[in-house]
């Protein structure tokens, strides 16, 4: 009886510290899954610099993702549409990300279902080095402010995101940062993607 229980205990013990294996530079290169309530999101390593992301929700079909060095989206494929952000410069100028660093790119949208009107600019500004906690795991990661404006330079979207460069993954978004509304929306765990 008593080696039963200390034969359970061992496998819980073993089974808190499986679950708490944090994913470092090298493990995500194999690739590794983030998630939250609703969704979950496996990200691999593809060629030219991309990651590519498969979303999974919970409460809708899924969605396929490209991105750059895995912050700047280029491609989105659901079975509501289809979208790539065609970039007007080079993005590998961009990287590898420094505090302090600000850059403009221009993006054309194409989209089978709508001729496209016009630009749009992405603006990213590095405000900034910060740690984020995933679970048990901490990161280093780049508060990235990511503003994207229409031809008239309107404002359609702003946000931070915070970046991991280590895991080429952006864990969580903050907006409306520095007023009383500033809310972060990001991932809550990470584990190595089972091969």
């Amino acid at each position: 009886m008593r080696a039963a229980t200390i034969c359970m205990v061992l496998l819980a013990t073993a089974s808190v510290a499986h679950g708490a294996e944090c994913v470092d530079a090298k493990a995500a290169k194999a690739g590794f899954v983030l998630e939250k309530p609703g969704i979950r999101s496996e990200f691999r390593p593809v060629a030219g610099g991309m990651v590519s992301v498969a979303n999974i929700y919970e409460s809708g079909p899924p969605q396929t993702q490209f991105l750059f060095a895995g912050l700047i989206e280029v491609f989105r494929d659901s079975d509501t549409g289809h979208l790539a952000m065609i970039p007007l410069g080079d993005l590998k100028k961009l990287f590898p990300l420094k505090s302090g660093v600000k850059s403009t790119t221009q993006f054309v949208e194409l989209s089978p279902r709508k001729q496209p009107k016009g630009t749009k600019t992405l603006d990213l500004a590095v405000k900034g080095k910060e740690i984020f906690s995933l679970g048990g795991c901490k990161y280093n990661v780049l508060a990235v402010k990511e503003t994207i404006r229409n031809q008239a330079g309107e404002t359609l979207d702003t946000f931070t995101a915070l970046y991991a460069p280590d895991l080429r993954a952006a864990l969580a978004r903050r907006y409306d940062e520095g007023t009383k509304s500033e809310s972060v929306i990001g991932y809550e765990t990470i584990k190595p993607l089972a091969q």
